[in-house]
């Protein structure tokens, strides 16, 4: 029996990590190989829309960062 995938929300997450745990949820049931073709399309483009929601918040983290640091992104130090 195909198993229904995660409830996709068409709404914005209310944040990037909400954003990245329904997209890690999404790519687990997808991987899964038990979705219907219709639920695979569903997730797909959910996927997508979460994907680009992160892109623009990681960008929009970057360029706030870049500010911060006077114009010159640094690199990340790791102690």
């Amino acid at each position: 029996m195909a198993k229904t995938p995660p409830a996709p929300s068409s709404s914005q997450p209310a944040n990037y990590e909400q954003a990245l745990a329904e997209l890690e949820a999404l790519v687990a049931a997808m991987e899964g190989g038990q979705l219907p073709l219709d639920g695979l399309l569903q997730s797909y483009r959910r996927g997508a829309d979460l994907l680009n929601y992160c892109r623009e918040r990681l960008a929009a983290v970057e360029s706030q960062v870049k500010l911060l640091e006077e114009g010159q992104l640094k690199p990340w130090k790791t102690e």
